[in-house]
């Protein structure tokens, strides 16, 4: 990424140590206060659902539900679209970065094998 792309990230919502509400990953805002605290549009929010960049959590009723991971995650979206990245390659980014994890933990999970 180049410089100036990286000034255009945003900042997580709030900073790692410094919540005190619902889990993370808890789905507890409906869409427009989600729209409101990432700081982008209602229909923004069903567009990133659609590219499966963001998956909100379902109540029983269908009705989505966001949790501060969820923001977050649209805040780091919204960032890279201002630097001038395509959905499809944020897509591709956030497969990419799925990927490495998951390579991580088998990693993590092997080493801790060949140990016993």
């Amino acid at each position: 990424m180049s410089r100036g792309a990286q000034a255009a990230v945003r900042e997580p919502l709030v900073p790692d140590g410094e919540y005190s509400g619902p889990a993370p990953g808890a789905g507890v805002y409906g869409i427009s206060v989600a729209a409101e605290l990432a700081g982008c549009g209602i229909q923004a929010l069903r567009v990133y659902e659609q590219r499966g960049l963001l998956e909100p959590a379902r109540t029983a009723g269908g009705t989505r539900r966001y949790s501060l991971d969820n923001i977050n995650q649209v805040r780091r979206i919204t960032g890279m679209l201002e630097s001038g990245m395509n959905l499809a390659g944020i897509a591709e980014i956030f497969r990419l970065e799925s990927e490495l994890a998951a390579t991580k933990a088998e990693l993590a999970r092997l080493r801790a094998r060949t140990r016993r």
